[in-house]
């Protein structure tokens, strides 16, 4: 019986312990007129203390432009207060597990919310053993059929969930890609390679600032460049150091690579995200090749960091 009584003890103070540390996710929100805030800083595998790929843009304080959502951005977005009805857009890279495996727990989630407008959604075209973004959501949310398929008033706006309006992006593309537009900002997109994966960035323009997210790419395509020219802040994936072998160098940019793109393009603030172990191991060499290199602000992401943004010339 005592030794029952120490256990009880021990779980309930680890339980205390655990909730405690818990803690250290907190409620967050972004203060900035213009800011970017992370979800999700790491990549596929888990991570204690960062989850998969996912990032909103705050204006005035509210959360307009959701990036992904990877494994664990679900919780992230809870923490940050973003609300579901102030959601102007839903913009996949690609649809990789650690980008776009939390969507329907935020569908799910849009049952509770006020919202009643449609909701757009962008993501890429198909290719290989990749769907299409209609496909994607169709095999989602379909009746009958769907893994979700409760959730199937999302296709056509019926069962009192609002219509995804879908917009299906060329992955091939080299040329920025108009997606939405209104008065506060414009979204474009882009393809970028990533191995056999069809995938995009996306560009946010916002007055005179200009955001960029790479996603999921090796590197080596210069409209990619182009595309991030003066971004006043370019979240990049790093998920592989220097040494990389060669099937992992096909799906994503080395450090040296990053520099590059970063410096060619003129950012003013680097962000590396979508960590793995293998880049964390080696971070420290990581950073002193990018900082050889480029010479703006650099910064390691950790999940709800925001990056608030100033108008030029201030």
């Amino acid at each position: 019986m005592r030794t029952l009584k120490r256990w009880q003890l021990a779980t309930g103070l680890l339980l205390v312990a655990s909730l405690g540390a818990g803690s250290s996710i907190a409620a967050s929100t972004c203060e900035a007129p213009v800011a970017v805030q992370v979800l999700g800083s790491g990549g596929p595998e888990a991570q204690q203390e960062r989850a998969s790929a996912g990032y909103l843009l705050w204006l005035e304080g509210k959360a307009r432009v959701l990036v992904d959502l990877g494994g664990g951005s679900f919780a992230r977005y809870g923490a940050s207060s973003a609300r579901f009805a102030d959601l102007d857009l839903i913009a996949l890279t690609h649809l990789h597990a650690d980008h776009a495996t939390d969507l329907p727990a935020l569908l799910k989630s849009g049952y509770f919310s006020p919202r009643s407008r449609a909701l757009p959604i962008a993501g890429p075209t198909g290719g290989g053993d990749y769907p299409d973004l209609e496909s994607y959501l169709q095999g989602l949310l379909a009746a009958q059929t769907g893994a979700f398929g409760y959730l199937a008033g999302y296709l056509d706006g019926s069962d009192g969930l609002v219509r995804l309006e879908r917009h299906t992006l060329e992955a091939d593309s080299q040329e920025p890609i108009p997606v939405l537009e209104t008065d506060d900002y414009r979204v474009s997109a882009i393809g970028v390679t990533h191995g056999p994966v069809p995938a995009l960035a996306y560009r946010i323009d916002v007055g005179d600032q200009r955001i960029v997210f790479s996603g999921d790419l090796n590197g080596d395509d210069p409209w990619f460049v182009d595309f991030a020219r003066d971004a006043d802040l370019l979240i990049m994936d790093h998920a592989v150091p220097e040494q990389a072998g060669a099937i992992a160098a096909r799906l994503h940019a080395l450090p040296s690579e990053i520099a590059e793109i970063a410096k060619t393009a003129g950012v003013k603030h680097l962000v590396l995200s979508h960590l793995m172990r293998r880049s964390e191991r080696a971070l420290d060499d990581s950073l002193a090749r990018i900082r050889a290199v480029y010479p703006g602000a650099l910064s390691v992401a950790s999940d709800l960091d925001c990056f608030g943004l100033e108008p030029r010339g201030r």
